[in-house]
């Protein structure tokens, strides 16, 4: 009878507790009908195979600067790396993000706590308190060790980790694009400093024979050989060239200048850069599968697609509020009025017990939370269809200028060997005695004029080239950097609630 009467009870206790459970998971919130229709877009998506042929090419690596301008180069961009505060700003989010990914991962951890209180106080006459304590002052002393868990039933830890970690894996890519934008700026504007330099030799060359048209065309002009209008055209010309060699030292400057910035330095930094020299121009082909490598060679792609997993591990949390939460509690320690009394044995404490909270009235605001980290994802999501559509973008530019610049140098080339043979020309009627100086003069001019243009072309070849590696990414290479998302989550249908949903 005793056994019977033991099963009877326990049968009514297992029955309470699971209609407990029933009505509790009833009574939760829910969020049918929030979800998202974002879709990643995938590299064969996009129609790449005219623009971005494979060419056997190879990607860029990490020494890219020193092929490009030397060690004079390499040891620039090393001091704005080092000294420019973007860099420094983007090392500080990756050191918060990682701080937040710790955070994250100790809330799935028991916590401890110590605790002592002591109020000294007035204990009413008419309260639990009995006498002789009722109506005396008193301290009133707790000494505790605290103990607490949270049962995540649901994985929200381990979604607000998952959301944590990819937001720091996000911040180091975002770092690392960041270093090749600094890194390409300062190779872009060594080559404008070179460039710079080399035209104003140029000019330097074209103010010396203007110059000397001049002073013969005022010879001619006094002995009434040329008109006064020649005379008036090539000290002009004279002038132009002049305020265009003071255009150039300004340009020189100025240049100096963005240089010292990018290091992170101040203005006489610039000052100090030696003379640069624009480097050989030099075949580049493009690697093999263009686009899909492009995924883990870009740190913009991929800071891109860890957001998109931070975003979706935010989806996988906000769920997991719709749920009962329990958490255990427990404490031991001593309590005592009065101080002298606290030790003692009879003065212990202990207590545990679970405490669960279930959303019942709050519905509408875990809905409208859900719905905004689902809106979150969907412009994650923009963001990285958009970041992948901008560097096929860019890569194409970089790659179709580049052709087109290669045409007009071989066209530019034929413009310049033209001119050198006129000249060439002209110097020879010139010693035959069959014309005077004026036209050799004329003809060197049109070819400084030519070899300006060729030194444009150059330039712009290389800045090209600098373009086409930043587009290529630089050296970034997502998998070495421990930054490659392999085997992604099937996203809007997060791990930690499909079981649960």
């Amino acid at each position: 009878m005793k056994n019977s009467v033991h099963f009877y009870f326990a049968s009514r206790r297992s029955l309470l507790a699971a209609s407990c459970a029933v009505v509790l998971l009833s009574a939760c919130a829910s969020f049918k009908g929030i979800d998202s229709s974002a879709r990643l877009q995938q590299p064969g998506d996009y129609a790449t195979a005219a623009s971005l042929p494979d060419q056997h090419g190879q990607w860029p690596d990490a020494s890219w600067a020193h092929t490009i301008g030397g060690a004079s180069l390499q040891a620039l961009i090393d001091e704005a790396i080092a000294g420019n505060p973007n860099l420094q700003i983007a090392a500080a989010r990756v050191a918060a993000a990682r701080a937040v990914a710790e955070a994250a991962g100790a809330a799935s951890s028991p916590a401890w706590s110590a605790n002592f209180k002591s109020t000294y106080q007035r204990f009413s006459e008419n309260y639990i308190i009995p006498p002789p304590y009722a109506g005396s002052y008193q301290s009133d002393n707790s000494l505790t060790l605290n103990f607490s868990y949270d049962f995540d039933f649901w994985g929200r830890h381990a979604a607000e980790l998952r959301s944590a970690l990819s937001q720091d894996k996000a911040a180091q890519a975002e770092q690392y694009n960041a270093r090749l934008v600094i890194a390409t700026s300062v190779a872009h504007a060594w080559i404008q400093l070179a460039r710079l330099y080399a035209q104003l030799d140029l000019n330097q060359q074209q103010l010396e024979v203007s110059s000397k048209m001049a002073h013969l065309t005022q010879l001619r002009f006094k002995a009434g050989l040329d008109a006064k209008s020649e005379n008036q055209q090539t000290r002009q010309q004279v002038a132009s060239l002049g305020a265009e060699r003071e255009q150039l030292q300004e340009q020189i400057a100025l240049t100096r200048n963005q240089l010292a910035a990018l290091l992170g330095q101040g203005p006489d930094r610039g000052r100090q850069i030696e003379r640069p020299t624009l480097p050989a121009d030099v075949a580049t082909a493009l690697p093999d599968a263009l686009p899909l490598a492009l995924l883990g060679r870009r740190p913009d792609i991929v800071a891109a697609r860890w957001q998109v997993e931070a975003a979706d591990g935010g989806i996988a949390a906000a769920r997991t509020a719709f749920y009962p939460n329990v958490n255990l509690m427990a404490f031991a320690g001593f309590s005592s009025i009065g101080l002298s009394n606290l030790l003692q044995s009879g003065s212990r404490v202990v207590g545990i017990g679970p405490a669960v909270s279930v959303p019942i009235l709050e519905g509408r605001t875990l809905r409208a939370n859900l719905k905004g980290r689902v809106a979150e994802y969907d412009g994650m999501v923009a963001t990285y269809n958009r970041a992948l559509t901008d560097a096929l973008h860019d890569v194409a530019d970089q790659v179709a200028s580049m052709r087109a610049v290669a045409l007009q140098s071989e066209q530019q080339q034929r413009a310049t060997q033209a001119a050198a043979g006129n000249l060439d020309l002209a110097q020879q009627r010139e010693r035959v005695g069959t014309t005077n100086m004026l036209p050799a003069l004329s003809a060197h001019m049109t070819l400084l004029a030519q070899r300006r243009m060729d030194l444009d072309l150059q330039a712009r070849r290389s800045d090209l080239r600098v373009g086409l590696i930043k587009a290529l990414g630089g050296g970034f290479d997502a998998q070495s950097q421990d930054l490659a998302k392999e085997n992604p989550t099937p996203l809007n249908i997060p791990t930690s609630v499909r079981s649960a949903s």
